[in-house]
């Protein structure tokens, strides 16, 4: 079995009955001659030859006198299933290297690369989340798939709002590697807060990666870290995907401190959110309604807002050209490893929305404010590519501003173009990097501020970065999204590879 030379690196061969061979390429996993699979479950069928991509397999091993193979199969666009392949295997008298059980050791070493194998999850499943079917998508789509990866699970179906964070903040981090919610955006962020109640807090955000199955209307955090806000796609991703290091946002308001993963908004986005929770039935689609039908009003907000200010809009794409790559976003996790150790949550730079407005930062009244909208993460929803340039770990959040006395058409203009990533460069846009900033409104009594898509109350509160404080499993160890429109020429694979 196998090759000599360069070619041993990237080519692996188990010969099987009949003439038949098994070869793990660079990322394929080949049957030659393979007369007994059926042609649907195959990727390839010519020349006697059917490929299996090794993102999609599952698992190997032997089992008694035969080699099974499980794999994830792509069924019409819409989601995976699991499969199988089973080979007979012939005694041998070969040297314990060049022997099946290898084989099958090597080909899920190969498969998995750099994701770990077998994980230890706590699954946390919402029913009620978005249009209420995520018991069913976790059964029908998701379970399937960790199953056949083998991972070990304890799963929880929750029943009231609050649970997962009490659940998360009393759980035995060494038992597991990750949290899973299955559920909007909601139910993460219960588990961050659940993981900073903590009195080891630093440690289990460290410790413990949280993922994401979408069941709800928005499922943005899916959508950033697999791409997709499918369920059978993400339960993939997740099987395959890597730790990633993830920045996190302290909000404090009055005496309260809580952790943002997603974004903070006030003004028309938030009300466009909060204010259809009674639309939920439309999915991600009440999100536009909302937004649509509050444009027209032509509706203000006046608050004074202070910064502390990282990137200008005109530097902002050379920022996110510098670290945009794994090997950068690797490198600011690092660094910021030792600043992480310690027990509770870190302590802030900047202080709370209760203390003096910190030094160097001036309290800009803005009388016009149409749009408040603060993003940790580039997708809000599907296709909604509201903060092109949020990385997952520069230690910037991303801070749009819109004035809502402008012409109706130019704000629908302006949020319809988010679809087709245009929005940033749109003049009425202003879009920079910034590490801390305080909002406080004025004149208005009652309305709606969004933290991660949940309502606090309408007051002041005050924000600040956390850079890699948090842990989550994406796809590739970066977020899933293009970045600004011509923000560089460099090719994806360069940029991964740098």
């Amino acid at each position: 079995m196998g090759t000599n030379g360069a070619d041993q690196a990237s080519q692996l061969t188990l010969p099987l009955p009949d003439g038949r061979t098994l070869t793990v390429e660079e990322s394929d996993l080949v049957l030659h001659d393979a007369t007994t699979v059926d042609n649907k479950k195959s990727k390839k069928d010519h020349d006697g030859l059917r490929t299996l991509p090794l993102y999609n397999l599952l698992w190997a091993e032997i089992v008694e006198a035969n080699l099974t193979i499980e794999y994830a199969l792509l069924c019409d666009n819409s989601r995976f299933k699991v499969e199988k392949w089973t080979f007979p295997i012939r005694a041998t008298d070969e040297l314990p290297e060049s022997s099946p059980e290898t084989f099958a050791t090597e080909l899920r070493s190969r498969a998995y690369g750099e994701a770990q194998q077998k994980r230890r999850a706590y699954v946390l499943v919402n029913p009620n989340a978005g249009p209420g079917n995520g018991v069913k998508r976790w059964q029908n789509e998701v379970k399937p798939l960790f199953d056949a990866a083998r991972m070990e699970m304890d799963v929880v179906f929750l029943s009231r709002g609050g649970e997962a964070l009490e659940l998360v903040e009393k759980m035995d981090i060494d038992k597991y590697d990750t949290v899973i919610p299955c559920s909007g955006d909601g139910t993460p962020h219960e588990v961050f807060n659940g993981l900073a109640k903590r009195p080891d807090a630093r440690l289990a955000l460290s410790k413990i990666a949280v993922g994401h199955i979408p069941c709800g209307s928005g499922n943005a955090m899916s959508c950033n870290l697999y791409g997709s806000h499918k369920p059978s796609y993400a339960a993939l991703a997740l099987v395959k995907g890597v730790v990633t290091p993830l920045d996190l946002v302290s909000i404090t308001q009055g005496d309260t401190r809580i952790i943002s993963f997603l974004s903070q908004s006030l003004g028309i986005v938030a009300e466009g959110d909060l204010a259809t929770e009674h639309l939920r039935w439309m999915g991600s689609a009440r999100f536009d309604y909302g937004v649509i039908s509050r444009v027209f009003r032509k509706k203000v907000y006046p608050c004074d807002i202070a910064v502390q200010l990282e990137v200008e809009k005109p530097q902002v794409k050379e920022h996110y050209r510098r670290h945009a790559s794994v090997s950068s976003l690797r490198k600011a996790a690092t660094d910021q490893a030792d600043a992480n150790e310690g027990n509770g949550l870190p302590k802030l730079r900047f202080g709370t929305i209760k203390d003096d407005l910190p030094a160097g930062w001036e309290l800009v009244p803005y009388d016009k404010v149409g749009t408040f909208y603060c993003g940790n993460m580039a997708y809000m929803a599907p296709d909604v590519h509201f903060f092109p340039a949020a990385m997952a770990t520069d230690g910037c959040m991303d801070l749009i501003t819109m004035n809502g006395d402008i012409p109706a058409f130019k704000v629908l203009k302006a949020f319809l173009s988010v679809d087709s990533n245009k929005f940033f460069d749109l003049p009425c846009v202003h879009y920079k990097k910034v590490s801390a900033y305080r909002i406080i409104p004025r004149d208005q009594k009652d309305g709606y501020i969004s933290i991660d898509g949940e309502k606090v109350p309408f007051e002041p509160f005050q924000a600040e970065v956390h850079q890699g404080l948090g842990r989550v499993i994406s796809k590739r160890g970066m977020f899933e999204a293009e970045g600004p429109a011509n923000w560089d020429k460099v090719t994806v694979s360069e940029r991964l590879h740098a």
